[in-house]
């Protein structure tokens, strides 16, 4: 999968399990969903395990070690301990001042630049202690049918939407509204009352949050509006803003309240059509790109009209005349999040073509073209482009022609392939375990750099998007089985590992992990647990004995870390934490003593 969310999923409800802080936010969420309003919320936001988790959280970011304008970085507040850390947040709350923002500008694709605010990291670690709390009771509140900036959510959620509203639905035409700068013309008092109306009535907290978004930019000074790129909580509270808009759109005919209870929603839609003038519409929403489909132009012409008014009047938002726009998706091509949709006719029932855009082709083009050019006889420079063309199959394997596109991709980039690497036809050295298992059925020309084999650039088949289960949530206890259940698929596990290789291990020792893995049927080799992601821990058995296979095994963080553990209290607790999964007998103990015995330490 691509998109980060998906993969940080399990890493976040383990830890939140890990500093037993779920039960909280399950209670938050709960609330929220009940319709209460919360006047105390800086009593969670100051404890000591949401501070933990918060840390937890930006420690493992990449950005953990970029600093602000104080020049710290994680390395500095790491120093101060968990007791000074925690009281450090709440003295800092208790009279809040935000520090100085710095400003960072990022190349866009058109040849512009995007601002992106880059707070210190003592003010990141705040925000982050402040989103941990916010975050379960707006989840409660947000639209089905939002896909940006949300837990468990992806592109690949909306997209499905998408199709199946024009497929199955059979809805012809699409209304675009382009915001002009959103993240930067956020209205800071209509915000604070927006969160005031989800039942965020904390008021210190609301005065912080207003602090927040007024914190002075080098060189710029303070912002009178916008949401800064770059800080923790800009991304909620974008969808805080545009929460009233998904709303309001799905309250004129998706969510329209009737008097008579219907059994199923379209019983309730066939007898708005007979006794109402409502205009049928539906949303789908990625970040500030959204969508409005409807049935005919009439109506998505008074959509189109009501909603740039609405934007104007109620969020003090200007639309882009230029860019929005009405879409007939019988004769035009509609485009969203990379993709590009339109209805093909067909003689028993039209359906539902998309390609990857001119843009994205050309943002992949040049992305591979650079990544080729630089692999040379470096073998970790190959690690890096299988991981950017598998990471790109992944994204674009839900458009219905990707195989065409990628084809026109590779023929583009087939003159550097041939000019940097070195042909073998069919033949070469072998494949490695994800290679076989993913384009093992595809009889393709290869590309080597030494004794690595580029994955094949032509190689990608259409995948059906799945549409979002809403049963799926961070908050309950069935939304969390149903998270477990998914990521813990060995299917999944491949694919993170080959797109994620450690950056100070070689390629070989990359591979042979996969390799171990599937041989492992994605179990710890000693205690047979089914790993996830975040408990995969890769061991060499003897530490000179090199990056071969033979001297790999993929084993649990808990069996790793009784294998190196030396304190006979620390042993015991772990031992009894595996007794009371059923993961300890005699057979595991002996095995765990073997690799306790080749590092130097005393048998359990």
């Amino acid at each position: 999968m691509t998109d980060q969310t998906a993969k940080k999923c399990k890493k976040v409800l383990r830890n939140n399990e890990y500093y037993s802080f779920q039960a909280e936010l399950d209670y938050l969420y709960r609330a929220s969903k009940e319709g209460r309003s919360f006047k105390n919320l800086m009593r969670y936001i100051c404890c000591q395990q949401n501070v933990e988790l918060a840390y937890r959280r930006i420690k493992r970011n990449k950005g953990s070690r970029t600093s602000g304008t104080n020049k710290n970085t994680i390395d500095d507040i790491a120093k101060l301990g968990t007791d000074k850390l925690v009281a450090y947040v709440k003295t800092r709350l208790d009279n809040y001042k935000p520090h100085s923002v710095r400003r960072v500008m990022i190349p866009k694709d058109n040849g512009k630049e995007r601002p992106l605010g880059i707070p210190t990291i003592e003010d990141r670690l705040i925000q982050q202690c402040i989103l941990q709390i916010l975050e379960p009771i707006c989840e409660a509140k947000f639209h089905k049918h939002s896909y940006g900036f949300r837990p468990n959510r992806k592109t690949h959620n909306a997209i499905a939407r998408f199709s199946y509203l024009v497929y199955h639905a059979k809805l012809e035409y699409v209304v675009d509204i382009d915001i002009k700068g959103f993240f930067d013309n956020v209205n800071h008092a209509k915000l604070i009352k927006q969160m005031w109306s989800l039942g965020i009535r904390d008021k210190n907290l609301l005065s912080i949050i207003s602090k927040l978004l007024k914190a002075p930019i080098v060189g710029e000074g303070v912002p009178k509006k916008g949401t800064p790129q770059g800080g923790i909580l800009s991304p909620l509270l974008s969808n805080i803003v545009l929460n009233e808009l998904d709303w309001w759109i799905s309250n004129q005919w998706e969510t329209f309240p009737t008097r008579h209870p219907y059994k199923g929603s379209g019983d309730k839609y066939q007898a708005l059509k007979r006794s109402s003038n409502l205009k049928e519409m539906y949303l789908v929403r990625y970040a500030d790109d959204f969508k409005i489909l409807c049935r005919n132009r009439k109506d998505a012409e008074k959509i189109k009209i009501a909603i740039e008014d609405w934007l104007k009047q109620r969020l003090k938002l200007e639309t882009s005349p230029e860019k929005s726009k009405i879409t007939n998706l019988r004769k035009h091509y509609s485009e969203f999040l990379g993709f590009k949709l339109k209805i093909e006719e067909r003689p028993d029932r039209n359906v539902v073509i998309s390609h990857m855009t001119d843009k994205a082709k050309k943002k992949v083009i040049d992305k591979l073209r650079t990544r080729i050019r630089n692999v040379k006889s470096n073998k970790q420079e190959v690690v890096k482009l299988n991981s950017a063309i598998r990471g790109m199959h992944n994204y674009y394997c839900t458009a219905t022609r990707v195989s065409e596109d990628f084809w026109e991709i590779y023929y583009i980039l087939l003159p550097t392939l041939k000019h940097i690497t070195k042909s073998n036809g069919k033949k070469g050295p072998p494949q490695s375990a994800y290679q076989l298992k993913r384009y093992g059925g595809y009889k393709v020309r290869r590309f080597t750099v030494g004794d690595m084999i580029i994955d094949p650039i032509s190689a990608v088949k259409f995948t059906v998007p799945r549409g979002f289960n809403q049963d799926i949530c961070n908050y309950t206890d069935r939304g969390r089985e149903l998270i477990h259940r998914k990521i813990c698929k060995l299917e999944y596990i491949f694919e993170y590992l080959s797109e994620n290789p450690l950056p100070d291990e070689s390629a070989e020792f990359n591979d042979n992990v996969i390799s171990k893995i599937s041989a492992q049927r994605g179990r710890c080799s000693v205690s047979k647990k089914q790993l996830t992601i975040e408990d995969i821990t890769p061991y060499r058995i003897k530490k000179d004995g090199g990056d071969g296979y033979r001297n790999i095994i993929v084993i649990s963080k808990d069996i790793y870390g009784l294998i190196m553990e030396k304190d006979i209290s620390n042993i015991q607790k772990m031992v009894q934490k595996l007794e009371s999964d059923r993961l300890w007998n005699k057979k595991v103990r002996d095995k765990t003593n073997k690799y306790r015995e080749l590092v130097g330490n005393a048998i359990i």
